[in-house]
């Protein structure tokens, strides 16, 4: 597989994100959908190895074009296009195997940061499961508890780890909030909780332990 598709209902969404994959090595061919029945086209045509969906693709939508995808046996990185209010969608999308979201004015540094991150990460198995209002939402794919010298890793639930994941980053409270569609306060919450696990005083901490424990990397 190699490439990536934009499935968009919006010409200029899917011509300027197309446009701008042109400029990324990783993403080339860069090619554009409007519909799901035209995303199977193409992907039958030549397997992409990410495609960028529409949470709000038109026809039969965004989790029947997934279910396509997967009923020709064509298993790319799937990152939804989505903004705040779609969260039933995204983790409908999420259960099924996405990735993770971006937003639909995704600028061509963060398609860069796709390539480096989604892309080198497809080659781990992705587990995808019934996601809860609680522990599963619309982002990236964070990397499950490892073992470590024969022993299970510190069991944190996926919002913690995403939370974990975001301090890695260097992100604020506020700023993981809103990548997540939370609060600030409830990822203050999910700190709290997640620092009482790792036996962590503060973020520092907490990311040493995650980063020798194999939860985040």
């Amino acid at each position: 597989m190699a490439g990536m598709v934009v499935c968009h209902g919006s010409p200029a969404v899917r011509d300027r994100i197309v446009a701008a994959a042109h400029s990324v090595p990783a993403l080339v061919p860069a090619r554009g959908a409007a519909t799901a029945e035209e995303l199977v086209a193409l992907a039958r045509r030549a397997a992409p190895a990410l495609v960028l969906l529409d949470a709000h693709l038109p026809g039969v939508g965004p989790i029947e074009a997934i279910r396509r995808l997967r009923m020709i046996g064509v298993q790319p990185v799937l990152i939804m296009l989505a903004v705040p209010g779609d969260e039933i969608t995204l983790d409908r999308a999420i259960a099924l195997g996405a990735r993770g979201y971006l937003a639909p004015d995704v600028d061509r540094s963060e398609l860069v940061a796709v390539a480096a991150h989604s892309l080198a990460a497809s080659a781990v198995p992705h587990q995808a499961g019934p996601p809860s209002r609680t522990d599963a939402g619309p982002v990236s794919a964070v990397p499950q508890p490892a073992r470590r010298n024969g022993a299970v890793a510190t069991e944190l639930t996926r919002r913690e780890l995403e939370v974990l994941s975001g301090m890695s980053h260097g992100r604020s409270n506020a700023q993981i909030g809103a990548d997540l569609f939370l609060s600030e306060d409830t990822v203050k919450t999910h700190a709290r909780r997640l620092f009482r696990k790792l036996g962590a005083a503060d973020r520092a901490q907490a990311v040493a332990i995650g980063l020798r424990q194999g939860l985040i990397r």
